[in-house]
C-alpha cells in the first residue's frame, strides 16, 4: 500500500531543498551525500527517499525552484505596460529580491549544473534561455540598433546578468547597502552605458563622451569586500 502524504509534505520537501542547497553550496554536489542531507534535516536517509528518489532529484529541485522564481518574477514585470528603462529597473529589483536569502541556490546553479542528467539540465537551461530572451527584448527596445548587430545581442545581455549574478559572493544582505539599492545602482550603471555608448554600433564617439566614460569607470569597491 502506498504511503499517505503528510499534511506538511510540501513543507518538508522545501526544507530538504533548503538544507541540500546549503550543503551543495558549501561542499559541492559530489562532496555532500544523501546521509549528510538526512542529518542536516534531522531525518533518516530512508525517509528522505519518500520525498526525493535520488540526490540528483534534490539537485534539480534546488536549481529549478530558483530559476522558476526568477522567471515568474520576470514574466510578471514584462506583462506590465512600462517604458523599457523602467522595465529593466523593475526586472533588476525583482531579480535581486529573489537573490536575497538564495545565495546558496544561486551558487549551486552557477557551479553544479553539469551534475544534472542531460534532460534535467536541459529543463534548467531552457528557463535560463527564457530569462535571457526577456532581457534581450528589453535591451532591444532600449537600443533598437542592436537588432542590426547580431554579434552584440548576447554579450549585452550577459554583461547585464554578469553585474547581478555574482552578488552572492560579496553582498551583505544586512549591510548598509541594501539589495534594493544595489539593484538600482546596477540598473543605473547599465542603463547609462547602454544608452550612451556609441561604440556598441561603431559610431564615432565625441571627446566629451570619452571623458564621460572615463569618469564612470572608477572602481566602486575592492574585490572580496562586502558592502
Amino acid at each position: 500500500m502506498a504511503r499517505t502524504q503528510a499534511a506538511d509534505y510540501e513543507e518538508r520537501r522545501d526544507a530538504i531543498v533548503e538544507q541540500a542547497a546549503n550543503l551543495f553550496a558549501a561542499r559541492g554536489f559530489l562532496g555532500a551525500s544523501l546521509s549528510d542531507i538526512a542529518d542536516a534535516c534531522n531525518t533518516s536517509k530512508s525517509l528522505l527517499y519518500h520525498y526525493y528518489p535520488s540526490k540528483e532529484d534534490i539537485l534539480f529541485a534546488v536549481m529549478h525552484s530558483h530559476v522558476a522564481a526568477l522567471l515568474d518574477a520576470a514574466q510578471t514585470v514584462v506583462a506590465q505596460t512600462l517604458e523599457p528603462a523602467q522595465t529593466l529597473r523593475m526586472l533588476t529589483r525583482e531579480f535581486m529580491k529573489r537573490y536575497v536569502g538564495a545565495a546558496a541556490r544561486q551558487k549551486v546553479l552557477l557551479n553544479e549544473l553539469g551534475n544534472l542528467p542531460s534532460e534535467r539540465r536541459k529543463a534548467i537551461v531552457d528557463i535560463q534561455h527564457q530569462l535571457i530572451e526577456i532581457v534581450h527584448d528589453v535591451l532591444t527596445k532600449l537600443r533598437p540598433d542592436l537588432s542590426s548587430h547580431e554579434s552584440l545581442k548576447r554579450p549585452a545581455v550577459m554583461l547585464y546578468f554578469g553585474m547581478i549574478n555574482w552578488t552572492h559572493t560579496w553582498m551583505d544582505e544586512a549591510g548598509a547597502a541594501k539589495p534594493a539599492l544595489i539593484a538600482d545602482l546596477a540598473a543605473n550603471i547599465f542603463l547609462g552605458r547602454i544608452s550612451q555608448d556609441r561604440a556598441l554600433t561603431k559610431e564615432k564617439r565625441r571627446p566629451e563622451d570619452r571623458l564621460h566614460s572615463q569618469t564612470q569607470c572608477l572602481p566602486v569597491t575592492d574585490r572580496g569586500r562586502r558592502l
